[in-house]
């Protein structure tokens, strides 16, 4: 965004999709076919899906919304999520709003290396056979930096090799290689995955062993992004809630989360909440992310918080998020996807490192809103507006119809279809 525009937009909400959609095209000049791919009506066609997948026959839609009010290391950024779940974007957004009294989130990206594993069997001595392997390192190296020229000029490629050991394993004896690969601004999965394939001659010749399985680890514990945002007291003050109160209730949430794994596996969820929206939006692997992170939150033996909030100095509070994000904004559907791209071009961001940054910073901005819920009202307050319309359509209400039934619902405080069912039945008689 230029330095006019603000992620700050009030009354968002209150418009219509296309007049959203129009405002931000103004905002953010975007191209026409930008702004007809972000509302669908020029987005991926069948012919573009048959061929990212196999067997298509059709399209399937989510709905993509804007999460508001964001900054990021200073910078204003509206922030594409695609979710079904209620409560998301708002939560994000509203979050983001109060994280701004303190000049937003402050995020950065450790390293841009993927792990690429080559499992080794039938070898007499494993240690001989790991010495061989790193006598002949630089050569190793070399050979995998053939794969991709281009990614090598571009500062990436082949760094360093690893190898595990394990003497014991229930097939016996096995040795693990390594391949640390720097692939800058792309996701790296299939550039990894040809450079560990193409390693396989060379290692069974040096370890005089077979090699069995070559595949990327979804443990990109070499790629992490941390977010951190301070949020003042006085901030936290809502309705009938005091900001010590909710503060302190914040953080003996996450303190639940942090030691018992029944309640981080939820806790951890709300935080993908929000992440996963934005790697759907711009055409990223979700399902790798999600492995990554749940397979983080347990380095240390056992499951916990990926997250972490605690009280300062002077009273306020502090929230921190790590977690690997191995994200890309060239190659794959990235680049293939038209709703993808304009997503990326909303934000502004052509590389990876911003992307992951802008990530994390949702992710954060999810885990608050689900701890402030948790630790006021309780978390279903917050759902039970868009709930209540979803339930009204599916029990068949349409038009008008939908906020009066999805309204008497709220009113009556029950939220059920065969509920739903019954207003639209007695609207009819009166």
């Amino acid at each position: 965004m230029t330095k006019e525009n603000s992620s700050r937009l009030p009354g968002f909400y209150n418009l219509s999709p296309y007049e959203r959609k129009k405002l931000l095209a103004n905002l953010l000049d975007l191209s026409k076919d930008q702004f007809e791919a972000l509302g669908g009506n020029a987005g991926l066609n069948v012919e573009q899906a048959d061929h990212m997948i196999e067997n298509a026959i059709g399209i399937f839609g989510l709905p993509l919304g804007i999460a508001t009010n964001f900054v990021v290391n200073g910078k204003d950024v509206l922030i594409p999520m695609v979710v079904e779940e209620p409560s998301v974007v708002a939560g994000a957004s509203f979050m983001a709003k109060l994280v701004r009294h303190s000049g937003g989130f402050q995020a950065e990206t450790i390293g841009s290396e993927m792990i690429g594993q080559i499992q080794v069997l039938d070898i007499s001595d494993l240690e001989i056979a790991r010495d061989a392997l790193f006598e002949h390192k630089e050569e190793i190296l070399a050979e995998a930096d053939k794969v991709d020229p281009l990614l090598k000029q571009l500062g990436g490629g082949a760094r360093d090799l690893e190898i595990r050991i394990f003497p014991e394993t229930p097939i016996g004896p096995m040795l693990i290689v390594h391949l640390i690969f720097d692939t800058r601004d792309a996701m790296g999965a299939n550039t990894v995955n040809t450079a560990v394939e193409r390693l396989t001659p060379s290692i069974e010749r040096l370890t005089e062993g077979r090699v069995h399985l070559r595949i990327l680890s979804n443990l990109s514990d070499r790629r992490l992004a941390r977010s951190r945002c301070v949020i003042p007291q006085n901030v936290l003050n809502f309705n009938s809630f005091e900001g010590e109160q909710v503060r302190d209730g914040i953080v003996e949430a996450w303190a639940f989360a942090a030691v018992d794994p029944y309640r981080a596996a939820t806790h951890n969820k709300g935080i993908m909440n929000g992440i996963d929206a934005v790697l759907i939006a711009t055409g990223n692997d979700w399902r790798a992310v999600e492995a990554g992170a749940h397979a983080y939150a347990a380095r240390a033996g056992r499951y916990t918080s990926l997250s972490e909030w605690r009280v300062t100095e002077d009273g306020s509070l502090e929230g921190v998020l790590v977690l690997p994000l191995a994200v890309g904004t060239v190659g794959g559907a990235t680049r293939v996807h038209p709703t993808a791209k304009a997503a990326l071009a909303m934000m502004g961001i052509d590389r990876a490192q911003e992307l992951a940054e802008v990530i994390a910073s949702v992710g954060l901005a999810q885990n608050l809103a689900a701890l402030r819920a948790l630790a006021t009202e309780g978390i279903q307050r917050g759902h039970m507006s868009l709930h209540a319309r979803q339930v009204a359509i599916a029990a068949g209400a349409a038009g008008q119809d939908i906020e009066r039934v999805a309204q008497r619902m709220i009113d009556e405080g029950t939220i059920r279809i065969d509920h739903a069912r019954q207003i639209l039945k007695d609207g009819k008689k009166s």
